[in-house]
């Protein structure tokens, strides 16, 4: 049924479309909404009013311990609650009874502080212990939104990389809904918590958790490490890849913390009274320290979380105050006042929307990979960093289905046609009669059917416009974004009405499209079409002209099928742009030389993210764009030699030597991993306890420890661990009938 009403919904309202806006434009039942999330969050951001605010930091010292400073802030003068990023709404309007510090005041007030006669001391101290609970096992939507948190990987990355772990027989199942574990996986992920980090790790009772969506189909549990002992991800085959072994290592850890005892933490926060200062007035300051103690779960995997604000960070800080008694005197160390804008809300990330959807019950957990990929790949969001961007068709897509198809577009109104779908899977409702409702609606209610043959002749031009101010109207076109503004007929630049063109620079998002930048960008200088000279090899023009992405040049050879182009570096300038310039541009990409390994050529050039070195597949970002014509082979080598970033590590360092293994006749050595200090043959890993000192471990603890290993995993020695998705020979519980989602044996 889904597939039936997700056809008609495009083959229905795609072509309105095509015919009033634009020709490859899409619309989607969950589409379509997920894309408006995004239109209307960057609508906020460009609603929204920024407002400058002071404040005070202080470092304070106790008398009995110098060397421990802790930082505090200014909460109150004189009893009164001073601004802060709270204090303001989105237009920039300040909350009643908060007081407003500027530069003089915040400065004055900390230069007060640095006297000698101010006098500091402790007012109270409150510590309040609390309890953290972990993170259910992984859901698909929780897997892709934690994997875009911790590995910035898309949702289809996630689900292609799961995909290929369950193929492989590492993970069960990674389409479902339900964070129910089986009894052989709580056993599993209880016994693994227990061996690394000892019987204290997890609570008496095994955790059971239950799925948040009444309509969840839970037909599979969650995703999970296979097999009835969990494979160490360090036992992972050597030639799996970086991005497979890291979600496969996020699974694990999410799954064993989920069957581990909750945190215990303990937050103190101390009130400061400071006086006197400005003007004889008291000041009060507030510290707050957050210690764990003891860690439960949290030694081994904390869940991520999404900023609401793009100051947030993405983690909390621990921090500890020093022990502090009320009526205990202070000494000032250091006062700084700093001045602030409050920022706009966080754009979303794929993360984010993912936990949008979910929430308002948009989408299942199987489409939501697709459904990212497809306003993606249709070019109505693109990515800044892991921040999804709509770009200017998405505006005016969104307001066309506002406008014309309201319901499609509401929230509540595909949650709850996704309920009814999930209610006609289950045999609850009539699926014909739901089909004939939708489409060709009742009496009262127009379908889907009707809702199309009512769009009204509306202007397209008036559709693809957004209003900026008084002559400067946004258009979107057939080849992209513009602004339009009318001056003089005749005037340079305006057609023979007075119509002018500018482009949109390439990357400026909406909400950088501010009246005042685009009557920049309006009054720019502008760039004629012009030739600049003759190539020295072809003899053909260079040609010097202005496109939607900015200026470049152009190779004007009659025999090519696509001219060849390259854009202005960001340092050029048009006004001061030379033939020599163009010249070198041109004979883009620079080829530095020969690797002497692989005897693949190594090229410096530009692109859409900046210069880079390519070789092969594997490419460089370079820290500016002078090196694209000045790096030498030696030096392009050896940024070949630094580790790689985006996920990509290098292999672990021996932290120290045991010798040879007696049994084994393998030499041991002690490594640091994500998942704390192990010894390792070579051939498998045993984890250092916690308690044990590695200064301290001798070659015979070490030897014994690999012995246990070998002996709990049923190896001889020498033999390597489990590779491939094998099982091991010895299980945590007794051995049940192997059903879809256990590891696979070969």
């Amino acid at each position: 049924t889904r597939r039936v009403v997700d056809r008609l919904y495009g083959y229905e309202v795609s072509p309105v479309l095509w015919r009033k806006i634009n020709r490859g434009l899409s619309a989607g039942r969950v589409q379509s909404p997920a894309m408006r999330l995004v239109v209307e969050r960057e609508r906020e951001r460009m609603a929204f009013v920024s407002a400058s605010y002071h404040d005070v930091k202080a470092l304070f010292t106790t008398d009995k311990n110098k060397e421990q400073d802790f930082e505090a802030k200014l909460t109150l003068i004189d009893g009164k609650k001073i601004a802060s990023g709270d204090s303001f709404n989105d237009k920039g309007e300040m909350k009643d009874g908060v007081l407003l510090l500027d530069q003089a005041a915040s400065e004055a007030l900390a230069e007060a502080m640095r006297s000698k006669d101010v006098k500091v001391k402790v007012e109270s101290v409150e510590s309040k212990p609390s309890t953290r609970k972990p993170a259910a096992p992984f859901t698909t939507s929780t897997l892709q939104q934690e994997a875009s948190r911790k590995l910035r990987m898309s949702a289809k990355q996630t689900m292609d990389t799961a995909q290929s772990l369950y193929q492989e027989g590492h993970i069960t199942y990674m389409r479902t809904d339900s964070p129910v574990l089986s009894t052989q996986a709580i056993q599993a992920a209880r016994s693994l918590a227990i061996e690394m980090f000892g019987k204290d790790s997890v609570p008496d009772s095994p955790r059971i958790y239950t799925g948040k969506n009444k309509n969840a189909q839970e037909a599979h549990e969650a995703i999970r490490p296979a097999g009835e002992t969990f494979l160490h991800p360090s036992e992972l085959p050597m030639t799996m890849s970086t991005r497979s072994k890291d979600l496969y290592e996020l699974i694990w850890k999410r799954t064993m913390a989920s069957q581990m005892s909750d945190a215990k933490v303990s937050t103190t926060t101390a009130k400061i009274s400071v006086s006197p200062v400005a003007n004889g007035k008291s000041a009060e300051f507030s510290a707050s320290g957050t210690v764990v103690i003891f860690k439960g779960f949290m030694a081994a995997y904390e869940e991520g979380r999404d900023a609401s604000r793009e100051d947030e960070q993405d983690e909390e800080q621990e921090s500890k105050l020093p022990s502090l008694e009320v009526g205990q005197v202070l000494s000032v160390v250091e006062v700084t006042a700093k001045d602030h804008q409050t920022l706009p809300p966080a754009r979303y990330t794929e993360a984010s929307l993912v936990k949008a959807l979910e929430e308002d019950g948009i989408g299942r957990p199987s489409t939501y990979a697709a459904i990212l990929s497809t306003i993606i790949n249709k070019g109505y969001v693109v990515k800044r960093g892991q921040a999804l961007v709509p770009e200017w068709i998405a505006f005016t897509v969104t307001r066309f289905l506002e406008e014309n198809f309201v319901k499609l577009v509401d929230y509540a109104f595909t949650a709850q046609m996704e309920e009814n779908l999930d209610q006609i899977a289950a045999g609850e409702i009539n699926r014909s009669e739901w089909l004939k409702k939708f489409y060709f609606g009742t009496d009262s209610e127009d379908g889907l059917h009707d809702t199309v043959q009512n769009v009204g002749d509306s202007d397209p031009k008036a559709v693809n416009s957004i209003y900026l101010a008084d002559n400067i109207t946004l258009r979107t076109g057939k080849y992209g974004p513009y602004i339009e503004t009318m001056v003089e007929p005749g005037s340079e630049g305006a057609d023979e009405n007075g119509r002018r063109i500018v482009n949109i620079p390439e990357g400026l998002a909406p909400d950088e499209l501010t009246v005042a930048k685009a009557q920049e960008l309006i009054d720019a200088p502008i760039i004629t079409d012009r030739v600049m000279g003759q190539d020295p090899l072809t003899g053909y023009d260079i040609l010097f002209k202005d496109g939607r992405y900015g200026p470049y040049v152009l190779l004007e050879d009659p025999n090519a099928e696509k001219p060849k182009t390259a854009s202005l570096f960001k340092s050029m300038s048009p006004e001061t742009f030379t033939f020599e310039e163009a010249v070198s541009l041109l004979s883009l990409p620079r080829t530095i030389g020969i690797d002497p390994e692989t005897e693949n050529p190594i090229t410096a050039q530009n692109g859409k993210f900046g210069p880079y070195l390519k070789k092969g597949t594997d490419s460089r970002s370079l820290t500016s764009e002078d090196q694209i014509f000045s790096l030498t082979l030696d030096e392009a080598l050896e940024i070949y030699k630094q580790p790689k970033y985006g996920g990509r590590r290098t292999a672990a360092t021996p932290l120290k030597e045991f010798g040879e293994d007696p049994a084994s006749g393998l030499n041991v050595v002690a490594k640091t991993g994500q998942f704390g200090d192990y010894v390792t043959d070579g051939a498998i890993n045993a984890t250092i306890p916690k308690d044990e000192k590695l200064d301290e471990l001798t070659s015979d603890q070490a030897f014994e420890l690999l012995a246990i290993r070998r002996e709990k995993l049923g190896l001889e020695p020498g033999q390597a661990a489990p590779k491939a998705g094998r099982a091991s020979k010895k299980a945590v519980a007794p051995k049940k009938t192997v059903k879809a989602g256990t590891r696979k044996k070969k």
